[in-house]
């Protein structure tokens, strides 16, 4: 069948029409010919565009990912976004591309973005961070510099650790310091309080058995 509806397109295209006087062919040669642009070297990408701000880590939040763009501290950029790449632009100009990641909360860093220890930010430092945990308590301080320490740039934390101090306000330091004691316990690095983290207590180890029965006949029953 596609043989045959060649064959019948060539016909049709070389038939000449009465109204022009002219072929398709022939009308195609003479007009549209030399006026075609040669294929793209590349294939046609879908991409959408969002308008972000760059945050106090220095980077963009996309889609639960944070990519960094050049020193742009709160600057607003546009990020076009792919399946495989992430771009963004400030003023017209591409600063940066990242391959696309699905991790989730996960930073994507170019080293050559992040600012020099001279050139950290006058409002936000790893030193304020730690200061503010301080006052908080023992064990807010604790998980802030676990966080700093943990990134490989420092700045990657600033988003955590901001959201972590400023819960405070919201639900009181009390509570805060509890969270941050649980969080430390079982490993989290989230600042939300939803789980109620801070209501909840593990539990108190003991010596013997947790249950005193008959039936629970002890380690020295198999020997």
């Amino acid at each position: 069948m596609n043989v045959a509806i060649v064959q019948l397109v060539a016909q049709l295209n070389n038939r000449v029409s009465r109204h022009p006087g002219a072929s398709r062919r022939a009308l195609f040669d003479e007009i549209e010919c030399a006026t075609l642009k040669p294929i793209p070297a590349e294939p046609y990408v879908f991409a959408e565009w969002e308008e972000c701000r760059v945050g106090l880590d220095c980077h963009v939040d996309i889609e639960k990912h944070y990519y960094s763009p050049h020193q742009l501290l709160r600057e607003k950029v546009r990020a076009r976004v792919t399946a495989r790449t992430i771009e963004v632009f400030h003023c017209g100009k591409r600063v940066t591309a990242h391959v696309r990641s699905s991790s989730d909360r996960k930073h994507r860093t170019m080293r050559e973005h992040m600012p020099s220890s001279q050139r950290r930010y006058a409002d936000w430092t790893p030193e304020r961070l730690r200061r503010s945990a301080a006052e908080i308590g023992r064990r807010t301080s604790a998980l802030i510099a676990t966080m700093l320490r943990e990134r490989t740039h420092p700045e990657q934390g600033f988003r955590a650790c901001v959201g972590i101090l400023r819960l405070a306000k919201t639900y009181g330091r009390e509570r805060l310091e509890a969270a941050c004691g649980s969080a430390l316990e079982i490993g989290a690095r989230s600042y939300s309080l939803k789980n109620n983290l801070d209501r909840q207590r593990p539990a108190t180890p003991t010596d013997g058995p947790a249950i005193e029965h008959d039936n629970f006949r002890g380690p020295t029953y198999f020997h």
